[in-house]
């Protein structure tokens, strides 16, 4: 059976045998935090110990957001963490975790933080990161684990741990989505049917994205292979096979702009989404180097490595973001 437990006394006099495994929530929790919560206990094994923190952080919500309106919901909480397999939920009050009150020394979350979320949402990340050391101390875990929806706080966290010197291992989940591609969110529970439906824009955008990616990068291989492919196109047009031509032309134009034709197929779902009633009110898409989410130029034509093409918007009083990791000049 799933402990409940109030302050961090509590938590540290608790007997550990393994390791114990973090899952950091806000409560409201959905499938996505269970895959979190199961994804923790397999890490853990049978002898170590899975906690599930429950805490509403007034610091990461700026003014005019919904901190008050904020879903909490903690009997269901610890129903599906226990079915999850979490032994212990630890939900602190507000004075537990900031005993002072609004804690005057805090992590900053430098550039990084001002991109993106932190552009639309000042200070969001240094409340998300101080609450997330906060906790980190007070839980005192082996390995936490994010989920990858929350890209770019995933990767101020690694940052944060590896810059700061905490002894825990980050482990990033894969995004969790209903059946028709919507990632999982505690604020989808805002959204109106007919909200719900533009709110599917987001995955439809991203997917298309990740589609083009792939079509890139069938001929980026292509390319490789034959890399007189130019001069194969017009050997192909002077004796008039056309279409072969046109096909050895397009793989000879497949490198350049790979980012540039990823984001205008995510784009072009977005303008249309616009459209809809009620709209979808875009607020950014990005394609971003998931190590410092700075923007990959759309002419840089030979990007190799990892990237997020991340996304953000608000539909009606509900703001949902959503990413999709993406690789461009994997090795065939």
């Amino acid at each position: 059976m799933t402990t409940i437990l109030r302050t961090a006394a509590e938590l540290q006099a608790r007997t550990r045998a393994g390791r114990r495994a973090v899952v950091m929530t806000m409560g409201a929790l959905h499938e996505g935090h269970a895959t979190l919560v199961r994804t923790a206990r397999a890490i853990a094994g049978p002898d170590g110990e899975v906690v599930v923190t429950v805490f509403v952080n007034p610091l990461q919500f700026g003014q005019g957001e919904d901190l008050d309106r904020y879903p909490r919901t903690l009997d269901a909480d610890v129903k599906i963490a226990e079915q999850a397999g979490a032994d212990v939920v630890f939900a602190p009050a507000v004075d537990e975790v900031y005993p002072g009150g609004e804690p005057q020394v805090r992590i900053s979350a430098g550039p990084m933080g001002e991109r993106l979320e932190g552009g639309s949402r000042p200070g969001h990340f240094d409340g998300m990161l101080t609450v997330v050391a906060k906790l980190l101390h007070l839980t005192r875990p082996d390995v936490a684990l994010f989920g990858q929806k929350d890209a770019q706080q995933l990767a101020l966290i690694r940052r944060m741990v590896r810059d700061l010197n905490f002894g825990v291992e980050i482990v990033g989940v894969p995004t969790v989505r209903e059946e028709d591609g919507l990632a999982l969110s505690s604020r989808n529970r805002y959204l109106s049917p007919k909200e719900r439906r533009t709110a599917l824009a987001l995955s439809q955008a991203l997917f298309a994205g990740s589609d083009r990616h792939a079509a890139q990068e069938a001929l980026r291989a292509r390319a490789r292979e034959v890399p007189a492919t130019r001069a194969r196109a017009e050997a192909l047009s002077a004796i008039g096979e056309s279409r072969a031509a046109a096909d050895a032309h397009a793989v000879a134009k497949a490198v350049p702009g790979a980012a540039a034709a990823v984001r205008a197929a995510a784009r072009l779902v977005l303008d249309e989404a616009a459209r809809l009633d009620p709209p979808l009110e875009l607020d950014y898409l990005a394609l971003v180097d998931p190590s410092d989410f700075t923007e990959i130029a759309d002419h840089e034509d030979e990007y190799i490595g990892e990237a997020v093409l991340a996304v953000a918007a608000r539909v009606g009083t509900t703001r949902l973001i959503d990413n999709i990791p993406l690789t461009f000049g994997a090795a065939s």
